[in-house]
């Protein structure tokens, strides 16, 4: 998403002109052809971090919800097609205002996977939103609530995937990565610029911003994560330049600042 306007294809090919390992697609890019895509990146030399995403759990009905759940049925069926053992979730929102009900839609949602997920070989990864997500996008804004939740399944079944732009604020953060220690399956980096120039597509380049960014991967790493870092930056400037472009400053930047 880094490069957002440009083809699942175009990306593939900086990354390997780049010399960058690990690729993480969303769900829109491999579309319905996910053991297609899987091949690709295979044969490109590429491993897959992640696929993104699933969750949106709540939802004002039953039926609605039945339906979320059988698209996140789907979505561990793609992650395991195209190749990787984790699956993002982006928890949802509130439909009748009531967040706490919400909060528990996303426990029996992700209840009613992981026996599928387990099945698949596919992990999932609770990504708490920052707080100014809690109306449209996720009622899982702390690593304390993701801990809370994830605490209720097999640890190596369900875990946490940690965004620096989502977390850094949080005065318990360190702590909470702490507890999370081995449930911790992602992290992501990208930079809180000032002033915020948009909510969704605002994310700033590593070094840009305020974020403690190297001491949060340090934090991460000392509990044992040992995984790929995904970099996900929304930003409509960064993706009106060419691919080549966009590659240069993210290398140029995660060498400096991560």
């Amino acid at each position: 998403m880094t490069a957002g306007k440009a083809s699942l294809r175009e990306v593939i090919d900086a990354c390997t002109r780049h010399g960058i390992e690990w690729i993480g697609p969303w769900r829109h890019a491999i579309g319905d052809k996910p053991a297609e895509w899987g091949k690709i990146l295979r044969d490109s030399g590429l491993k897959l971090s992640s696929l993104c995403r699933g969750g949106m759990f709540p939802a004002a009905t039953a039926q609605e919800r039945r339906n979320r759940i059988d698209d996140n049925l789907r979505a561990i069926d793609e992650a395991a097609a195209v190749g990787t053992d984790l699956l993002v979730l982006v928890n949802g929102s509130a439909p009748d205002r009531d967040i706490d009900r919400a909060r528990q839609m996303v426990a029996d949602g992700i209840g009613a996977i992981v026996e599928h997920a387990e099945q698949a070989g596919v992990r999932l990864g609770i990504e708490p939103l920052h707080p100014m997500f809690a109306a449209d996008r996720s009622v899982i804004v702390t690593l304390a609530e993701a801990n809370a939740v994830a605490a209720q399944f097999c640890a190596g079944r369900v875990g946490l995937v940690v965004d620096v732009y989502h977390v850094w604020w949080d005065p318990d953060v360190y702590r909470q990565i702490e507890r999370a220690g081995e449930r911790i399956f992602g992290f992501h980096v990208s930079d809180w610029i000032v002033p915020l120039p948009d909510t969704l597509m605002g994310r700033g380049l590593m070094g840009d911003g305020v974020i403690e960014i190297r001491r949060l991967r340090e934090a991460v790493e000392a509990v044992g994560y040992k995984g790929p870092i995904e970099v996900e930056i929304f930003n409509e400037a960064l993706w009106s330049q060419l691919v080549g472009e966009i590659f240069g400053s993210v290398v140029e930047r995660f060498c400096e600042v991560v």
